[in-house]
């Protein structure tokens, strides 16, 4: 469950990130930042996330 969890993120993140790229040809480039911000603060802590599961994961063992 775990290791889904941590999948679904980075997929979401990536998903978000093509909205992005759209909205942002289309010329809405206030949206395009405020929602770029947001996806720099997930991508700033995936690798804490990702450690986290990875220890819990290790717990369960």
């Amino acid at each position: 469950m775990l290791f889904k969890l941590n999948e679904n993120q980075i997929t979401l993140e990536a998903a978000i990130m093509e909205l992005v790229l759209c909205v942002e040809q289309r010329g809405s480039t206030d949206v395009g930042r405020n929602v770029g911000g947001a996806l720099s603060t997930i991508e700033d802590n995936l690798e804490f996330v990702t450690l986290g599961i990875a220890e819990l994961m290790g717990l369960k063992r």
